[in-house]
């Protein structure tokens, strides 16, 4: 159910893809029992790139925690991700090429990770596991796309892809914020970083009481912009030429290593560590350090260049034999983590996936003798549907093809400064037809947009933000600052909507908000700019502008209904019946110059 059936042709191409990549097909190893399989906590930072590390070569970041994790680990030396972080984490989650998993972009309903796909929360859960994640998902705020509804038991997270996003709990700022406990917003205390690593520690103490063992995903949004720091963190990159985001943005990756330094800490308080897969890696490229410091790395954030998504992993696990700095020089995938970590567990994968990336274990011990030169890929599509060879990279242990025409031997030339395509033809064609074959096999499952499910049990009301709007609008609000400031567009005609699938007949009510339901604030009204934090400029800082609507629209399906909006009104809300089945929702403001404007805020409550 994970892999669409192909014709015997396509069939054709993708075993000679699968030929080429080394996949394994081998039956997985009994299950051991879960009192002997070892814990597994997970940390990944967000925009933290290779060169953000002091043992990575950086000359003024001070990481002294991880540095020691690092030689007391496996380190893949030449580990990629995507360039951003939705697609990153689809993958690692699932062992699936980003593009399958219909997760190619941060926002436009295309981080929402497709209800099919299975993720090692569920593998682990089905293997005897307790399951739990922290901080940043970014795979979907609506059923069934939570982390909840894929398998993590509890989940402790911020709304959208960073405090501040437009799915998020309003005017969250880094600090004494209010984050979701399974779904339900309650309010915490203190920085971000420190509260979710806290949480996981309490989760951890709770869940090392009971016979099976636990799997701790602690995703931070740091050092994601904007760049807000513990005021002592930041202060310990003062007077060094850098920038107040740059200092803020070290500061929070100050603040991630001493938390890292005190989990592992409470793991060996504990007698836990022994027996603890305890990894660190991130998400992708640096989004602010480069300019200090990309350990000779071409490229950022978002870049098909290596900087952009060649990125540190470091696996330590006494128990298992890693306590020793191991560099692992050959090329490894976000798409080989899951394999990875169930041949590390001695964990069944269900019969019905089939993983695009394979276990790296044996690199892990040294074993490089019968590995085959493995083809890999990355690429960046921020775009509503993917573009044939945009921003991307075809890979191999020797080389870089790049945008399917400029070619980088990374022997002679790390720093991706000389293309060569013209004097290698051979290697071009070689990487070109493997790419291919993996377009051709990976289009058929780019399919409709994922749809947010109304009506469901499960989830019931359902708040729908504008982040995930689709359609052709180039100015999707996927920040509150741009919720806050943001206009009707300027053709006067606003074109986003959401793909929904209505899963049971019946009436429904569906109110439409300029502001969020927590603001308490009319649609006409105007917003005082909230309190600044410290470093870059807070989101929630910026005056919010009021829509002067006289009129509310709603088109849902072949259902359309309008209602006048008046200077007092919150919301304005319609009843209507509708079918089951999957559309369009779309909802919006208009003011009396005809200008319109979308509604960012809907919630849809089944009667």
């Amino acid at each position: 159910m994970h892999r669409l059936l192909f014709l015997m042709g396509l069939m054709v191409a993708i075993v000679g893809c699968s030929s080429e990549q080394g996949t394994s097909k081998k039956t997985p190893s009994k299950t051991a029992p879960s009192s002997q399989k070892p814990n597994i906590v997970f940390v990944i930072s967000d925009d933290q790139g290779y060169g953000d590390l002091g043992i990575n070569g950086n000359p003024i970041l001070k990481t002294k925690n991880i540095d020691v994790l690092a030689r007391e680990s496996v380190n893949l030396n030449d580990y990629h991700v995507a360039p951003t972080c939705s697609p990153t984490r689809a993958a690692l989650l699932t062992g699936h090429w980003t593009n399958r998993t219909g997760v190619w972009h941060t926002i436009m309903g295309r981080s929402m990770l497709r209800e099919n796909e299975t993720t090692i929360a569920d593998i682990l859960k089905d293997n005897g596991y307790q399951t739990a994640m922290f901080g940043k998902w970014h795979l979907g705020d609506n059923y069934p796309y939570r982390p909840m509804d894929r398998g993590f038991e509890f989940a402790y997270y911020h709304g959208g892809g960073g405090v501040g996003q437009t799915p998020d709990y309003w005017n969250n700022a880094y600090f004494d914020g209010s984050y979701f406990r399974n779904g339900v917003a309650e309010e915490a205390q203190g920085f971000v970083t420190d509260v979710f690593f806290q949480q996981a520690i309490d989760y951890i103490d709770k869940a090392k009481n009971n016979e099976r063992p636990f799997f701790a995903y602690i995703s931070t949004n740091a050092p994601h912009g904007p760049m807000h720091a513990p005021e002592e963190y930041a202060a310990k990159y003062a007077n060094k030429g850098l920038t107040v985001a740059q200092q803020h943005f070290f500061g929070m990756i100050h603040n991630i290593d001493d938390n890292v330094l005190k989990l592992r800490n409470y793991l060996k308080e504990n007698n836990l560590a022994d027996n603890t897969i305890f990894v660190f890696t991130t998400d992708n490229g640096t989004s602010a350090g480069d300019k200090i410091y990309n350990a000779g790395m071409r490229g950022k954030k978002g870049s098909a260049y290596d900087g952009g998504h060649r990125v540190p992993f470091f696996l330590h696990w006494p128990n298992g034999g890693f306590t020793e700095q191991r560099k692992v020089d050959t090329i490894t995938s976000y798409v080989d983590i899951v394999p990875t970590l169930l041949d590390l567990t001695g964990s069944n994968k269900p019969l019905d996936v089939e993983f695009d990336g394979k276990s790296i274990l044996p690199l892990m011990k040294g074993n490089t003798e019968n590995w085959s030169d493995r083809i890999l890929i990355t690429d960046s599509q921020r775009v509503l549907n993917p573009i044939k060879w945009r921003q991307s990279s075809v890979m191999t242990d020797q080389w870089r093809l790049i945008d399917g025409k400029m070619l980088y031997d990374m022997y002679q030339d790390p720093g991706q400064e000389t293309d060569v395509a013209a004097a290698h033809p051979e290697v071009v064609a070689r990487l070109t037809h493997f790419y291919e074959n993996w377009w051709t096999e990976l289009a058929p499952t780019f399919g409709e947009p994922t749809a947010i499910y109304l009506g469901a049990d499960e989830a019931n009301p359902v708040d729908l933000t504008s982040h995930d709007w689709l359609g052709d609008n180039k100015k999707v609000p996927w920040d509150q600052k741009f919720v806050r400031q943001q206009q009707a567009e300027d053709d006067g005609v606003h074109k986003g909507y959401w793909w929904v699938n209505i899963v049971k007949s019946g009436k429904y009510n569906i109110e439409l908000r300029r502001w969020p339901e927590e603001a308490d604030a009319a649609i006409h009204q105007d917003l005082a700019p909230g309190a600044d934090v410290p470093g870059e400029k807070a989101v929630r800082a910026h005056k919010g502008i009021g829509f002067k609507a006289v009129l509310g629209k709603l088109k849902i399906g072949q259902t359309e209904k309008t209602t006048e909006v008046t200077a007092t009104d919150k919301v304005i809300s319609f009843d209507v019946e509708l079918q089951k089945g999957k559309g369009k929702l779309q909802a919006s403001f208009v003011d009396q110059q005809q200008n319109e404007l979308g509604a960012y805020y809907v919630k849809v409550t089944r009667l």
